[in-house]
């Protein structure tokens, strides 16, 4: 009976947390200050009621979700008196309710993701309070308590600013877009896709999982994800042929970390790029495009490479899926992305419209399984999945951008973040690729505990406009930055994906990261390659230079992997290597 009620709440809770989002891109403009709370009030629960094991864990979480809520709530039904206070905190119960609003943001983002971002935005509220009393430039004047405060939890500065605006009317349609595509037959339709267009190529079972990786990513945005769904496929499929355990984990750690790059969603870092740069969704996604495609490229050339050096064998055709499988699973995908580009591309709706239309058109698939038969049982089951999946999705990325959102809170009222980058541009002498190198550190160190939007966020907030005043553009910079905030899902000592990959199949994880940075070399030269020359972004407006410059990057990255993976003499490799670098990063003239 219990069991039934909670199933019953917690389908209640998603239904009403998917229509609110759906229904705010048709209702006009609805006051920030009324959306946001109820944005953060709608995630609380499923982040602190839901999942946890203890007894203290889950009357603590109740009972901050009861003050949470009721925080939100107040806030948005005393949206006009606020107004009025232009971010003054008035009385000891305003002073109560912004603690308790900053508390609960806190710990809705430790028991989403960890410590660690919770704690620099801690480090960053005590700044905000008592900076005043740090000598030197990185001191401020300080800030009563009252405005400080204030400007955080009841005005359009802190909590409910642009970036949480952002995950409120963009990132939320476009998950539960992914999570109706996802509880549907689209995740079999990719699989068999990939496993149809790579199977009987030479180390097929790794590049089937290149290619589903990158087509599933594209929806789901985490590369954590991507490694426990699509992984559960390819990796006991490389292990029946016989594909070595680091091997199998590597391929698919990289392929999966790939998809947060992959237009045309790239996560919920594509949107905060939309907000932060004022660069159309359509720009960034044609930006993106040819960074993406290069690391998947430099993925297969290594693929082919270890293919030759263990005689990695094709998948059977016996357990490749038939051609009208294959057709009839593809629908599940093509029909709502086929929808979703017509109306972004060529009527011009904007992308939450587009992907509304496309979501409707996901359910209306629900209805029916991978034999176009239906049930409602089987029907109900799979809304329910999507209904609640979705919901857990945004409220995990909302405590994370609730939570980023005080730190970007705080560099705004303080000035903190202009004395980062005035840093940045002192150590770095003025010169971009010192800075470069500066932010590429930044954002490997910030990555290794927080999730791939949380350090892009916090990276380009303080980084960002140093590059831009070095000389790069908005779009380059944030795609440079958002790029290096991936490299640890890879990158030693702490890779999430690879630690993932590696203990569903009992391999070891330090062997499995290194083999994955030999294949994933792509992500940490591309994101270089569109700092040397901004034609790799510039398809839109530069296509022949943009092509060229993707044809030497691809050339370049060729001649890399295949040193790193092929057995050879140590001066031969060390010379592609060099020749590789060369054609990538030596500047060639193209108007």
């Amino acid at each position: 009976m219990v069991a039934s009620w909670w199933r019953w709440a917690a389908l209640t809770l998603a239904a009403t947390t998917v229509v609110f989002h759906i229904g705010l891109v048709f209702s006009g403009l609805t006051p920030n200050l009324v959306s946001r709370p109820i944005h953060m009030a709608l995630a609380l629960p499923w982040v602190l009621c839901v999942g946890h094991s203890s007894r203290w864990q889950r009357v603590s979480g109740v009972a901050l979700c009861v003050l949470g809520v009721a925080a939100c709530v107040w806030v948005a039904t005393h949206e006009d008196a606020l107004a009025d206070q232009y971010g003054f905190l008035e009385g000891t119960s305003q002073l109560i309710l912004a603690i308790v609003l900053l508390t609960v943001v806190l710990e809705a983002a430790r028991r989403s993701i960890g410590w660690p971002l919770p704690i620099v935005a801690l480090l960053a509220i005590v700044y905000g309070l008592a900076g005043q009393y740090i000598p030197g430039e990185f001191g401020h004047a300080g800030t009563p308590i009252s405005s400080f405060m204030g400007t955080l939890t009841i005005a359009e500065g802190g909590l409910w600013g642009s970036l949480t605006g952002i995950s409120v009317g963009i990132v939320a349609i476009f998950v539960i877009l992914g999570a109706t595509l996802n509880a549907g037959e689209a995740g079999r339709g990719f699989m068999n896709v990939a496993s149809a267009a790579a199977g009987r190529l030479k180390g097929g079972a790794a590049k089937v999982s290149i290619l589903a990786s990158a087509l599933f990513g594209s929806i789901s945005g985490s590369a954590s994800a991507n490694v426990a769904s699509t992984g559960a496929i390819t990796m006991p499929a490389m292990q029946k042929l016989g594909y070595p355990k680091r091997l199998t984990a590597a391929v698919e750690a990289v392929a999966s970390s790939g998809g947060q790059i992959m237009p045309p969603l790239m996560g919920a870092g594509a949107f905060v790029m939309v907000e932060l740069t004022g660069t159309p969704y359509t720009g960034v996604m044609s930006a993106a495009l040819f960074p993406a495609v290069l690391y998947f490229i430099a993925v297969w050339v290594g693929v082919n490479a270890y293919a030759d050096r263990f005689s990695l064998k094709p998948v059977a055709r016996e357990d490749q899926p038939a051609l009208r499988e294959v057709a009839i699973t593809s629908i599940f995908f093509l029909i709502p992305f086929s929808i979703l580009m017509w109306l972004l591309l060529a009527v011009g709706y904007t992308p939450q419209r587009s992907a509304v239309v496309a979501i409707f058109a996901a359910l209306a698939l629900l209805l029916l399984n991978n034999k176009l038969k239906f049930s409602w049982r089987d029907a109900g089951c799979r809304i329910e999945t999507s209904l609640i999946s979705a919901s857990k999705q945004i409220a995990m990325i909302a405590s994370i951008i609730l939570c980023a959102s005080i730190v970007i809170g705080v560099l705004g009222i303080t000035g903190l973040g202009v004395k980062i980058t005035s840093l940045i541009m002192s150590g770095s002498g003025g010169v971009l690729w010192p800075a470069l190198i500066l932010t590429a550190i930044a954002c490997l160190i910030l990555g290794m505990e927080i999730p791939t939007t949380g350090a892009y966020i916090i990276c380009v907030s303080v980084a960002g406009p140093a590059l831009i005043d070095l000389g790069m553009a908005p779009l380059q910079a944030h795609l440079f930055v958002f790029w290096f905030a991936l490299i640890s899902t890879i990158t030693p000592p702490v890779c999430g994906a690879v630690f993932i990959a590696s203990g569903m199949i009992g391999a070891n994880w330090l062997k499995v990261a290194l083999t994955a940075m030999s294949l994933g070399v792509g992500l940490y030269i591309v994101p270089l390659a569109l700092a040397a020359d901004i034609a790799l972004i510039q398809i839109a407006d530069r296509p022949v230079a943009a092509m060229l410059m993707a044809l030497r990057t691809g050339i370049g990255l060729w001649l890399i992997s295949r040193a790193l993976i092929s057995p050879g003499s140590g001066v031969l490799r060390f010379f592609m290597i060099g020749l590789g670098g060369l054609i990538i990063f030596v500047p060639v003239s193209i108007s």
